[in-house]
């Protein structure tokens, strides 16, 4: 994920959480904020001191970073996102924070297509 592409200043998370709409599960928050001009989109995370010490923090800060670099081509453009992690997330692994972030994403509607991998489907 490149520099970028990433929400940075503390002056466009208040823009995101102001006006911006949310949607969430057990494990993330999403805001969601539709830009004017049509730009690659970008992504602030934010991890609570609460959820656990640094290295932890890290890794979740990695794993949705790494799940958005996968999910990218599905990723609507024109939105910047803002994941807020919740306290279940300190124990999830790379494969269960991108199926919970592919939830979210399905909730806020901002996925282009139906099909989204084989750790996203049901077990049957």
């Amino acid at each position: 994920m490149r520099k970028e592409q990433r929400v940075k200043k503390n002056k466009e998370f208040q823009e995101i959480f102001k006006k911006g709409t949310s949607f969430a599960n057990r494990q993330f928050v999403l805001y969601l904020l539709k830009k004017e001009e049509p730009q690659p989109f970008r992504i602030g995370i934010s991890v609570s001191k609460k959820i656990g010490n640094a290295v932890c923090r890290n890794q979740i800060k990695r794993y949705v970073r790494q799940a958005f670099l996968e999910l990218q081509e599905e990723v609507h453009d024109q939105y910047d996102y803002l994941i807020i992690a919740r306290k279940p997330a300190a124990e999830m692994n790379f494969h269960e924070v991108k199926g919970s972030l592919t939830h979210v994403l399905k909730r806020g509607k901002v996925l282009k297509r139906s099909s989204y991998g084989k750790y996203d489907r049901k077990k049957s």
